[in-house]
């Protein structure tokens, strides 16, 4: 599809206004059709700023403010966008763990969002802050003809958010990020000290969707051993799933800091 001159000098005209996200949005549906758009800041850790979405009240809850309080941090997007993947469009499938789609992230959470396919700009604003672009279908996959359609206007997406995110602040509100992120404290109250570091590890990769083959080639030791693992955290935190393994983890997150973590 042809970029329409018309729509590159919106975005131009708009790169220092507000309007700049919705803008950008409609440049892309523009380039390829989809249901939902929503564009995420990543500070570290911390708590996602929300920077655009077009969702309704209720699927804003959702994806928006259920998402903020702490599924974010099982979100291969996030993990992607914290994590060092290479700036550029990707699918969701292409960053998720092996066994993202079978683990208890995507069952008990991302799968309720009724969603076909979602892919993601990933930009890098600065060192300290990357933003997704998620663009999401609810009843058909992406092409590949309709993939190469966005991958041809990345340069735009690129320069364009990184022009307009530029001078967006690098300190999340209410967290220290940076010196104790909250995902390092929701493991830690996982089991309230009972488990051990390694334990700890393999709670975390479990939990995003890692097999036990996989999670064993991340920590250096066998698929067996992961197993082992598996099996005595499982009898020291009294469950016997993975799903309450989610419900645990759920419920840290809930917990405030301690005195001394603040």
């Amino acid at each position: 599809m042809a970029i329409s001159s018309a729509k590159l000098g919106q975005i131009i005209d708009h790169l220092e206004s507000e309007q700049l996200p919705q803008i950008l949005s409609n440049f892309l549906k523009h380039i390829v059709e989809f249901d939902f758009v929503v564009i995420f800041g990543y500070l570290g850790s911390a708590r996602p700023l929300a920077l655009y979405d077009d969702f309704t009240p209720a699927r804003r809850m959702m994806h928006v403010d259920e998402y903020q309080d702490g599924p974010y941090l099982l979100d291969p997007f996030f993990l992607a966008a914290t994590g060092g993947i290479q700036p550029g469009l990707w699918r969701l499938s292409e960053i998720a763990p092996d066994r993202f789609y079978q683990g208890e992230y995507f069952r008990s959470y991302y799968e309720q969002t009724g969603l076909a396919e979602e892919v993601g700009f990933l930009v890098n604003i600065h060192e300290n802050l990357t933003i997704v672009i998620s663009l999401m279908r609810k009843t058909r996959k992406f092409s590949k003809t309709e993939l190469k359609a966005l991958q041809a206007v990345w340069p735009i997406v690129d320069a364009a958010c990184r022009r307009y995110w530029r001078d967006t602040k690098t300190e999340a509100p209410d967290t220290n990020a940076f010196a104790d992120s909250n995902i390092e404290r929701a493991f830690r109250n996982i089991g309230e000290g009972m488990l051990t570091p390694r334990e700890r590890e393999v709670v975390e990769l479990t939990l995003r969707g890692h097999s036990a083959d996989a999670l064993g080639a991340l920590l250096g030791i066998s698929s067996g051993t992961v197993r082992i693992h598996r099996k005595n955290i499982y009898a020291k935190l009294r469950i016997r799933s993975q799903g309450e393994l989610f419900s645990v983890f759920i419920s840290a997150l809930s917990k405030p800091p301690k005195k001394a973590e603040v």
